[in-house]
């Protein structure tokens, strides 16, 4: 898939949402898509660049919460269940995101170097994200009676 057709996946079009809806000012309004997703993409020469161990910075956790709000967001609009992410996570960039409706936890994360999150392509955030949302879809359709419940 070239880049306009990875800016109209479904996915894709959820987190640029999350990211515009934070936009309270329109500094970003004359913004491309691309641009707002730039700093998901890192190039392996970027993460060479990077030290092993290191605590992530805000800006980096505000991306990670932007990108499980776009998975839950993706999830939510597939079956019709409120989806609500939650993350725990050391300061030194470990810990865990699950995303739960109902009582069923629909997506289970573990996270690690946290400070280093991002993806090689646009192709590959985008290949990551949906895999979650299927996962996600494909446990409320397993559960549906703990997805509901409540």
């Amino acid at each position: 898939m070239n880049e306009d057709e990875l800016l109209q996946d479904s996915f894709i079009r959820e987190l640029i949402k999350q990211i515009r809806a934070q936009d309270t000012h329109g500094t970003w309004e004359g913004k491309s898509d691309m641009k707002l997703l730039e700093p998901y993409i890192l190039t392996a020469e970027q993460r060479r660049a990077m030290p092993i161990m290191g605590d992530p910075d805000p800006d980096t956790l505000w991306r990670l919460d932007l990108y499980h709000n776009a998975i839950g967001l993706s999830i939510e609009r597939a079956t019709r269940c409120m989806v609500a992410p939650m993350t725990k996570m050391s300061h030194e960039g470990f810990g865990r995101c699950v995303l739960t409706t109902g009582r069923l936890i629909v997506v289970n994360r573990h996270l690690r170097d946290v400070h280093r999150f991002g993806f090689p392509s646009l192709a590959k955030l985008a290949e990551a994200g949906n895999k979650l949302v299927t996962e996600g879809i494909g446990m409320i359709e397993k559960y549906p009676e703990v997805a509901h419940y409540g």
